[in-house]
């Protein structure tokens, strides 16, 4: 992995600069209540040699983050790494200013050329689909872009990650998903995942593939591919094709199981499904379920991300493997049982209620 550091990071803007080449790769980042976050994100992503367009979907966060996005495009305000290992695929900062143009939501899918960078202001929480979805529709418009990749606010990328993502869709043919190496940000020498999980239909519980292993480990590329039931949303890309074939994020969702609700529609199309790939020349690094609490021990997720875990993890049995919904059912009840006896009250009143299918 290329690593950049203080004295040889770019200074201008390299993914946004003229180049004699069509942008063939868009990126979307959804921000919700994490403008620091973005802007690390955009700094790390602004630092790629790969000419790309780039959608940041304000995600109805009710606070000051279109402020602060204005501000870091005219170089008033510095990107503010937490971690002095992830400083240096962020800082020194871009040239300023950047060029950005501004939508409301109303506007997407109007006339006009799609801007290298551009903010979709959202008035509204549409969730992880809804944001995600809000800014493909609006890259779907530029015919050259071929492929698209959805990035969580709360990652930095290493600044050959989108050549190497971009290279691994190109020469994998019918290529519909692909993943990264996502790696902890806090503890950069752990993997979170290898492209994505496996998925057992029966518990309801997928598993991160390298989760928790040193990021030198060994491993087959192909085999990870194999074995990948559904690509890590926190970095994932997919084909002009397979937005055509397969649609967009289901939003009923609103969080959870968007990506394997994806990949399993992708497998109904049968002998027109598309491949899964593995870019695993590009790496991630994710602070991991910062937003919504919903980070990996389950003892510390917080009701909200229980609420939304229990009511996606029922919407997608029902959905695809009606006959197991029962079984769903009452594994939620054991939950509710087990937050009872952590005393986390709160956590099983919110299962209760997806359970039921009542409002968070």
């Amino acid at each position: 992995m290329n690593t950049a550091s203080p004295a040889t990071a770019a200074r201008t803007p390299g993914a946004l600069a003229p180049s004699p080449l069509p942008p063939l790769l868009g990126v979307v980042i959804v921000n919700y209540r994490g403008a620091a976050d973005t802007i690390e994100c955009l700094e790390s992503l602004l630092r790629s040699a790969l000419p790309m367009k780039i959608v940041v979907v304000e995600n109805g966060s009710g606070d000051d983050s279109v402020d602060r996005f204005r501000a870091w495009a005219g170089g008033t305000l510095d990107a503010a790494p937490e971690s002095t290992d992830m400083a240096a695929f962020s800082t020194p900062p871009v040239a300023k200013p950047v060029p950005l143009i501004e939508l409301s939501e109303t506007a997407v899918g109007s006339g006009g050329v799609v801007a290298p960078l551009t903010l979709i202001v959202s008035e509204t929480n549409r969730g992880f689909a809804g944001g995600n979805n809000l800014g493909l529709r609006h890259l779907l418009r530029d015919g050259q872009l071929k492929h698209f990749w959805l990035l969580n606010n709360d990652t930095v990328v290493a600044p050959d990650a989108a050549m190497s993502l971009l290279s691994r869709m190109m020469a994998t043919p019918r290529v519909g998903m692909c993943g990264t190496v996502v790696r902890h940000y806090w503890t950069p020498d752990r993997i979170q995942a290898l492209n994505g999980s496996s998925y057992n239909i029966f518990t309801g519980n997928g598993r991160s593939l390298g989760g928790g292993q040193s990021a030198t480990i060994k491993y087959s590329p192909q085999d990870v591919a194999d074995a990948t039931d559904f690509v890590l949303g926190a970095s994932i890309a997919v084909s002009r094709g397979f937005l055509s074939d397969v649609g967009l994020m289901a939003e009923d969702y609103f969080l959870y199981f968007e990506e394997i609700d994806w990949a399993v529609r992708n497998r109904k199309l049968g002998s027109h499904a598309y491949e899964t790939a593995f870019a695993h020349g590009a790496t991630v690094f994710h602070k991991a379920g910062r937003s919504i609490g919903s980070g990996s021990a389950r003892a510390k997720r917080n009701a909200f991300a229980d609420y939304w875990l229990a009511r996606s993890r029922l919407r997608f049995t029902w959905r695809h493997y009606r006959w197991l919904w029962p079984l769903h059912w009452l594994i939620c009840w054991g939950q509710i049982l087990r937050r009872l006896l952590r005393r986390q009250g709160s956590n099983a009143r919110a299962i209760l209620r997806a359970t039921f299918g009542r409002p968070f």
